[in-house]
């Protein structure tokens, strides 16, 4: 029997502009905003909401979710699914390069490789790249009472949104319509101390005939978390301490009896500083310098501002607008003030005096300054961003269309602390001149080193340098969808997209510092520029037969940067076969990209320092555990040389995925999926710390010439031997992105939910989450054999997460049990496993009347605390778990109005 079509005017207007190209016009699962919507909208929900499905499995977050398994915000929801199983560096990792930012990583493949949209639509990158290198989305500026739900895509989406969506999407969909008036105020506090919080949501909205309106403002406060808060890290224990005051001759390597100074500034550092006998003499020492510097959760106060407003202009068209509007200042203090003296040459002098080479050096104590807060870093961080458009249908055809606007703009200011140029003159005084060896003459009075320095001294040598750090993004879109024909087993439906836009950003360090006025070496340059994009794409849906659908997509998009253009069309295709009722089998193969980043192509030459290093090859050498090595992680850390380059490449991606769901009613749905993701030039910017170690295994392993050993090697610089000062140290580290890396990582994704309804007990509601990693293999360059990434003692990612929630609704009672599983990862050393930990969250929600409830919730309901003390201080896996402990918050909302 042959087959019949019938094609509309316009869809077949359609197709001949569009054929060949494909992608979807809206984000995953938004609800069109026209008269007759989509019969199929892709978010992954199960059978039997038939219009929910999709070939591509997508975990949906409802803001109930939010509520009631104790998650503080939204990032806090996303980074506690099983699917991000990445180890990122975020306000809760201490030191980092973006402590007032919040990343995830799906599937452990980078924060980058991640797409992040508000609304279906693109938000300014953060303007500090991520670890120094990578750009990526911030997720700190979402306020949670405006939150409708959260989606999750797993897998390659270029297709659908273009550049980034390699390993997944995130699409934070806001509420669009709100009644009345809602206040939610929340308190909370530790067990253990510090890190109390607090917050203040106001939401309303109200319909006026044809317009729609709604606006939530979000204002939060949270303490700090300092080391010296936790019992457990308030010291440093097990290797030498930190050195205070010190002087040192450097020809014989031995230091200089201070006498009774160490005794006279014995209550500095909280009492805790004498002095301590050497192999190589003595010095004042505290085992508590670098537990009194240390946030591990920063300071943070922010307010968050969001309004949309939808006016109908006909029964068929809707003019549309939403702005988001964010400020919030973190605070840290991860390194205090020190001092060697000529640390910006040779870090050391001859003294006139004692006709010796020597090194001072001096760590000054809050007691000093005027207390630990004096010399904290802040950042004050602005986030906007505001779309504006038409929606509506076509008159006279089922085709629904979108035309929009949208400008995002980020900025940031970091306010850092910093010696000034004058300290080495107040220390040692005046300089007297070089010797034959180019080496400054002093001729340093001892008591300008021992004396303890009142807060008026201290400000006349530290200031704060203040850079200014910028990104935006533009970018105009036009989509539609509807059916344009027909086939025996139903419509086949098509969306179109075309996209316009542009991006850039700027980092600006303080021109002071390339003028001298601080004690930090120059070469900080202006780092900027911009990129513009173009897309065009199309997605088809098909009925095949009654019990077979399939969808294809493709997009092409196009960037130019740099002079230079770069393309990309990439194509996804999936399938969804209904053998019953009740059961979905889906499948779906997809490829993708990720445009450079833009701080690997504009990234000047930058020079600086790590925070801590650990210098393995020194450990090696001394025969010494890296959990008491001499040379493990110490700070200040060794610098660094950072370049960026102009010829990079698109990364490419492939993702297959391969799934079952089972749903024999409304109240049990079950699904397994197998995903596989695949990158090939991956560009990297090789990771300091896995430098040296490659660097030390190398020297020790004798393998001088493979092409990780010898790049390693070339890399790392390092004093000779016999220098005079610092023999052997690290000298610098030159990382800059090369297109060398590939990677592949597979697992499988298991979810159930299962509702037991009584009547007279309420109902019960179990859910349960649980994600592996199988297999993930990468290699650096291409001459390199594969590497197990999960049998690696360097990777920290999870290699699976379980998260499992039980539910009891009776009544005006809401109660919710939340556990959490953490499979293995690597202990500090890299030495073994972490053994898994299971985590217990408990919340409890009562409905006063119609109008308030009330909640309590605690965090970690067992206070459990994971130790490591395999690398030393602080003595827990920092970024993987959290040493936080029991948490409690008291939650009141109450609604007025309708």
């Amino acid at each position: 029997m042959p087959t019949t079509c019938k094609l509309n005017p316009l869809a077949a207007g359609a197709i001949a502009l569009l054929a060949g190209v494909a992608a979807p016009t809206v984000a995953l699962a938004q609800d069109a905003a026209a008269t007759t919507p989509p019969a199929v909208v892709i978010t992954g929900s199960r059978i039997p909401r038939a219009s929910l499905e999709g070939p591509s499995a997508v975990t949906v977050l409802t803001a109930d979710d939010l509520e009631k398994q104790g998650f503080r915000n939204v990032f806090d929801a996303l980074s506690n699914q099983t699917q991000n199983s990445g180890f990122t560096q975020g306000a809760d990792y201490g030191n980092t390069f973006t402590p007032s930012a919040n990343a995830i990583s799906l599937r452990g493949l980078g924060p980058n490789h991640t797409l992040v949209l508000l609304n279906g639509r693109r938000l300014a990158d953060f303007p500090i790249a991520y670890d120094g290198t990578v750009n990526f989305t911030n997720l700190a500026n979402i306020p949670s009472s405006v939150v409708e739900r959260v989606e999750i895509l797993s897998g390659g989406a270029s297709a659908v949104y273009g550049s980034d969506a390699i390993a997944g999407v995130v699409n934070i969909i806001l509420k669009k319509q709100f009644d009345g008036l809602d206040v939610n105020l929340k308190a909370g506090a530790t067990s253990r101390g510090g890190a109390g919080d607090k917050r203040v949501q106001i939401t309303g909205g109200k319909s006026f005939d044809k317009l729609n309106t709604l606006f939530s403002l979000e204002l939060l406060e949270r303490d700090p978390l300092w080391s010296a808060d936790r019992d457990f890290m308030a010291s440093r224990t097990g290797v030498a301490p930190t050195s205070v005051m010190g002087r040192k001759n450097v020809s014989t390597g031995k230091y200089v009896d201070l006498g009774a100074a160490c005794a006279a500034i014995g209550d500095l550092f909280g009492g805790s500083t004498v002095s301590y006998a050497s192999k190589t003499g003595s010095y004042c020492a505290s085992p508590k310098v670098s537990p009194t510097y240390w946030t591990t959760i920063t300071k943070n106060s922010s307010q968050n501002l969001f309004g949309s407003a939808n006016y109908e202009l006909s029964p068929t068209t809707t003019l549309f607008a939403e702005a988001l509007y964010g400020q919030n200042r973190s605070t840290n203090n991860t390194r205090g003030p020190s001092w060697t003296s000529r640390s910006l040459t040779d870090s050391y002098f001859w003294n006139q005096n004692t006709s010796a080479y020597e090194a001072w050096n001096r760590y000054i104590s809050p007691e000093e300054m005027g207390g630990v807060d004096r010399y904290n870093r802040y950042w004050d961080d602005k986030a906007s961003s505001i779309s504006l458009g038409l929606r509506g249908a076509i008159t006279g055809t089922t085709w629904n269309y979108e035309a929009s606007y949208t400008a995002s703009l980020y900025t940031s200011q970091d306010h850092r602390p910093r010696a000034l140029a004058n300290i080495d003159s107040f220390f040692l005084g005046p300089q007297l001149g070089v010797d034959k060896n180019g080496v400054a003459i002093f001729a340093p009075d001892p008591a300008r080193l021992t004396k303890r320095l009142t807060p008026q001294e201290f400000d006349s040598i530290t200031g704060a340098s203040v850079s200014d750090d910028k990104s935006w993004t533009n970018t105009l879109s036009l989509t539609a969808n509807g059916e344009a024909f027909t086939l025996p087993a139903g419509p086949v439906k098509l969306a179109a997209v075309a996209e316009l836009g542009k991006q850039g950003f700027s980092n600006e360090p303080d021109a002071r510092i390339n003028q001298g006025y601080f004690n930090v070496a120059t070469g900080s340059d202006v780092t900027a520029g911009t990129r513009k994009r173009y897309a065009l794409g199309a997605e088809a849906s098909i009925p095949v037969i009654e019990t077979v659908d399939a969808t294809l997509a493709g997009r092409y998009d196009r960037y130019n940067f740099a002079g230079r253009d770069d393309g990309k069309f990439t194509y996804n295709g999936g399938i969804e076969w209904r053998p019953l009722k009740q059961l979905l089998v889906r499948g779906t193969y997809a490829t993708s990209f990720r445009a450079p980043d833009m701080n690997y192509i504009y990234k000047a030459r930058g020079t600086g320092y790590y925070s801590s290093s650990t210098d393995y090859y020194r450990c090696a050498k001394a025969g010494q555990a890296i959990a008491g090595c001499e040379f493990a992680n110490y700070s200040p850390g060794a610098d660094y040389v950072q370049t960026g380059s102009k010829d990079l490449r698109s990364e490419k991606g492939r993702s297959t995925g391969l799934g079952i769901v089972w749903s024999p009613s409304a109240d049990l749905d079950i699904s397994l999926d197998y995903w596989n993701i695949k990158i090939s030039d991956l560009v990297t910017n090789l990771d300091a710390d896995q430098l040296l170690r490659d660097e030390a295994a190398c020297r020790i392993g004798g393998d001088l010439s493979s092409p990780t050993c010898a790049d390693a090697i070339a890399r790392i610089t390092r004093f000779p031997d016999n220098a005079l000062n610092r023999p052997g140290e690290i000298k610098s580290i030159l990382v800059n992105p090369i297109n060398a890396a590939a990677t592949s990582v597979d697992g499988m994704d298991v979810a159930g939910k299962y509702v037991f309804r009584t009547r007279d007990y309420g109902n019960f509601i179990a859910k349960a989450n649980y994600s592996k990693t199988l297999n993930k293999h990468s290699r650096q360059f291409s001459g390199d054999p594969l590497k197990d990434d999960l049998a690696d003692l360097t990777n920290y990612d999870w290699r699976d997460k379980l998260n499992a929630s039980l539910t009891w609704n009776t009544g005006k009672w809401s109660h919710t049990l939340f556990l959490q599983r953490y499979g293995k990862t690597p202990n500090a050393a890299g030495e073994a496993f972490l053994t898994p930990t299971t985590l217990v969250n408990a919340s409890v929600v009562y409905r006063l009347n119609d109008r308030a409830t009330v909640s309590v919730a605690l965090n970690n309901l067992f206070n459990q605390v994971k130790a490591d003390s395999s690398a030393g201080w602080p003595y827990y896996p920092v970024g993987n778990y959290s040493p936080v402990g029991r948490q409690g918050w008291i939650e009141l909302n109450y609604h007025f109005g309708g």
